[in-house]
């Protein structure tokens, strides 16, 4: 077992040596579908990409006027929670946020500051939530990024819209899908991990919950009847608990901005925590990842680790 821990602790150091970037790069437009296959998808590795949807008039159109005006009236599905924090650990708990329906011009009413809410609002419905809920914004956008389509040839799973308050934030996790992250308005700073990093991550099992706001205003934490345990990480990569999780001080984290007008790909398997500016606007598009021996040999680090426990 001894053996097994000390190839898991030096797997990382090969990965960053071999190929992995000490911080993420920028690209000053997209490239050709092979080139940025070949570059970054087969790789598996971040970038930051400008100049990827300059010509989108979402850039210049999405301003609350216009959203009230195009989409007030629609209804959506809103996460709200008491703290910020949806799909994450609190206490012995994984806690689901509250899906409230509301319409647009309410949940703008909230994010201005024209009306006074208890809780922490976040437009982060992971359905594809824009081409389902606000189709009359796609004119705005594209509903699918041609290169991308072509590299992997394949259409994206799911078009998503993120709107939200700064408390908003996305605990860390990873998504099993090639991720093209586009930012409206504001910014979004996020923290990376790269899959080779999984030996030094925690994970622990919890019992599923959702947060539910009561008459006087407080949230109360109702558990999800028959229900197995959902393995979550419980580590806050802001404030890291080093005492409980001593592996993670061996962990490489990349921090990035994400601004207006840029766009962020986020490889498959790749652990992630976002933080954002008030109101910011953002369009991610979902591409399913292709189950190759690559997903196959993260499945193994991930067995070795979850086997041998605390590095």
């Amino acid at each position: 077992m001894d053996a097994v821990k000390e190839c898991l602790r030096n797997f990382p150091k090969e990965a960053e040596e071999l190929y992995l970037n000490d911080s993420v790069p920028y690209l000053d437009g997209p490239l050709s579908p092979l080139q940025f296959y070949r570059d970054w998808i087969g790789p598996n590795k971040p970038c930051i990409i400008r100049n990827a949807f300059s010509d989108w008039p979402a850039l210049s159109k999405w301003n609350p006027t216009y959203l009230r005006e195009k989409v007030g009236s629609k209804v959506i599905s809103v996460a709200v929670t008491p703290n910020g924090y949806a799909d994450a650990v609190n206490g012995d708990r994984f806690v689901m946020p509250e899906e409230r329906q509301m319409t647009f011009s309410s949940l703008l009413d909230i994010i201005e500051g024209k009306v006074k809410s208890s809780g922490v609002f976040y437009v982060q419905k992971q359905c594809s939530n824009l081409t389902e809920e606000l189709p009359e914004l796609t004119g705005d956008v594209q509903t699918h990024i041609p290169w991308m389509s072509e590299a992997l040839g394949k259409q994206p799973d799911a078009v998503n819209f993120w709107l939200g308050e700064e408390s908003a934030v996305t605990s860390m996790h990873k998504d099993h899908y090639e991720n093209l992250y586009c930012v409206i308005s504001g910014q979004k700073e996020f923290i990376l991990l790269p899959p080779t990093n999984r030996p030094f991550i925690p994970y622990e099992l919890y019992q599923p919950a959702t947060y539910r706001q009561k008459e006087d205003g407080n949230f109360e934490i109702v558990d999800e009847e028959d229900s197995t345990k959902v393995p979550w990480i419980p580590l806050d990569p802001l404030n890291p608990d080093y005492d409980r999780y001593p592996s993670y001080r061996l962990a490489k984290p990349l921090l990035c901005t994400v601004k207006a007008g840029e766009m962020l790909y986020l490889p498959s398997l790749w652990f992630h925590h976002v933080r954002q500016s008030h109101a910011c606007i953002a369009v991610n598009f979902w591409y399913d990842m292709e189950y190759d021996i690559k997903y196959n040999y993260f499945q193994l680090v991930e067995s070795l680790t979850n086997t041998v426990g605390s590095l």
